[in-house]
């Protein structure tokens, strides 16, 4: 699955050679090239044409510029503007920025991209209803950011959004939990199953009942499953053991962790290797 920020969130390809889009892609290249947070505040306010209505001047919005901010990666000009604008910053933006209206599109591109670090400005500002809602449907098809994060196998975003409040039960469309999204991976193949398995670890600890659509595919193949998940993990998902000492514990020191220092915070604490920030890209 892409996401092509050029076309699904600006709609560059229908305006033409207006004045709007000159601007549009003045400051998307901006952005793109991590300019200084106040110039692009001086180009953000810039008043445009508006291709939509013809006759209307108007400023791009802190919630447009937070989405391209997001696609790349600039972290300083993310946090100005959550700091500056909080909810304006996360309000739904326009139909020629976004495709479709949402709660809150902007953590769901976060997810997408793996933006880390902005994914955790964002929880510190968003409400957890909004998180656990579907997003903007042509970035993630209807599923809440937990579902993405799991199917994409970003497992620094699946153990973020859990400790800040991501249910690890909610189910999407078709009534799967986050949880059955990682077991059909690692059903469907053998490919990256360090990263599925590292998603699955980490959903565990915040699951205090285990409700997932798949249990009976684990219980009627239990030799496979076992030696996919390892006698212990499968044991305890179909019923047959309790949550252990260390994923009660575990669960309940990540959730006192700051969204904000999250990352910093978990690398600190002397926990197995697993559950460290992973790497993060340049």
């Amino acid at each position: 699955m892409s996401v092509c920020s050029h076309n699904t969130w600006c709609r560059l390809g229908k305006m033409g050679g207006t004045c709007y889009e000159r601007k549009i892609l003045t400051l998307y290249q901006a952005v793109k090239q991590h300019e200084p947070v106040q110039m692009l505040e001086d180009m953000r306010n810039m008043e445009i044409f508006h291709w939509e209505e013809c006759s209307h001047q108007r400023t791009y919005t802190p919630s447009e510029a937070l989405m391209y901010a997001i696609v790349h990666d600039h972290r300083d000009y993310a946090q100005y503007l959550l700091n500056e604008f909080s909810d304006g910053a996360l309000a739904t933006p326009g139909e020629h920025a976004c495709c479709s209206h949402s709660s809150a599109p902007h953590l769901a591109l976060a997810v997408h991209y793996n933006r880390k670090e902005i994914m955790a400005l964002i929880l510190q500002e968003t409400s957890w209803s909004n998180m656990n809602r579907g997003e903007c449907k042509h970035v993630d098809e209807g599923r809440n950011p937990l579902h993405l994060a799991c199917e994409l196998l970003h497992s620094d975003a699946v153990i973020l959004l859990l400790a800040s409040g991501a249910s690890p039960q909610a189910e999407n469309k078709d009534g799967m939990t986050p949880l059955d999204l990682i077991l059909k991976q690692l059903q469907a193949s053998k490919e990256n199953t360090r990263a599925k398995m590292l998603c699955l670890e980490r959903m565990l600890m915040f699951m205090t009942e285990v409700r997932f659509k798949m249990k009976s595919s684990l219980k009627n193949d239990p030799e496979y499953w076992s030696n996919v998940l390892g006698e212990e993990t499968f044991n305890y998902l179909v019923g047959r053991i309790p949550r252990t000492l260390f994923l009660l514990a575990m669960k309940r020191t990540l959730t006192q962790l700051p969204s904000r220092e999250f990352f910093k915070s978990l690398d600190e604490l002397p926990i197995p290797a697993f559950l460290k920030p992973l790497p993060q890209s340049p």
